[in-house]
């Protein structure tokens, strides 16, 4: 009776792991690179759990936690698909005895994100930093050096003088866009208008894109937004999101980079 009531309630009871999983993508009409940006699992390591080789994997624990993260981003049955990933290791390691294993890296839920242990650390540092200057301010306030020199009328004249239109060229869009990845394993796809694909690869960290100077309306696909430093011309302009979101469709001309100013892009907008 057991046995026909499961079989009922899952119907790819029997099929390997990698094949549940690929089809309920498949049915949902996922790209397998979309699904590594949404739950930042390394593209090659989804391509491995899909084909059933799990030994690609780093070890036993990330092809179960990666496992459970994959079902429950494409809607299946978590339990089930854990059973039928600890059945085929059983198959791979014979001798090994199955168990459930307690720690799943893949989990977002159960790992802090890299974003977020950075930002704990710049946290701490801003916390002492700021304790340490309202001691010397508060406590011994004339401790500070005085100045080397008294600033004269001439001088603050000066700095008050308005600035001409010599400083408004800054601002105005020149030089290459290039992306550059600060992390590893960061998916993202460049491409134009017309939806012609420019350039899409896992960029590790270090790794740099210059978006082609002819491209016309060159758009940018990615989960990691928060993970690209971007350049106009070799000057620095804000990433396109700090955080942990999926964009798609944004506009990374000059212009658009450098008119958005210091407003990052927090979600997935059509580009205009």
């Amino acid at each position: 009776m057991n046995e026909g009531s499961e079989t009922e309630t899952h119907p790819d009871a029997g099929r390997r792991a990698g094949a549940m999983l690929r089809s309920a993508r498949e049915e949902r009409g996922l790209e397998l690179e979309a699904i590594a940006a949404k739950t930042r699992i390394p593209l090659r390591h989804l391509e491995a759990i899909e084909a059933g080789q799990f030994g690609e994997l780093p070890s036993r624990t990330y092809a179960i936690g990666f496992s459970r993260t994959y079902a429950r981003e494409v809607g299946l049955d978590e339990r089930a698909v854990l059973d039928q990933v600890r059945a085929d290791l059983a198959e791979e390691e014979p001798g090994r005895p199955a168990r459930p294993d307690r720690f799943e890296p893949g989990d977002p839920a159960r790992v802090p994100s890299r974003g977020l242990a950075w930002f704990s650390v710049v946290a701490v540092i801003l916390l002492v930093a700021g304790a340490f200057t309202f001691y010397r301010t508060y406590f011994s306030p004339g401790l500070g050096p005085p100045p080397l020199t008294e600033e004269t009328p001439q001088a603050v004249a000066a700095n008050t003088q308005p600035r001409g239109p010599a400083h408004a060229a800054t601002d105005a869009p020149s030089g290459p866009v290039v992306f550059t990845s600060l992390m590893d394993g960061t998916w993202v796809k460049f491409y134009d208008g017309a939806g012609e694909r420019l350039y899409e690869a896992q960029m590790a960290k270090g790794e740099s894109y210059t978006v082609p100077s002819d491209a016309q309306n060159p758009q940018v696909w990615t989960g990691r937004p928060y993970a690209l430093a971007i350049t106009v011309g070799g000057r620095q302009v804000p990433k396109l999101s700090e955080e942990d979101t999926i964009i798609k469709d944004v506009s990374i001309t000059p212009e658009a980079l450098l008119s958005r100013g210091t407003a990052p892009i927090t979600s997935a907008t059509p580009a205009a």
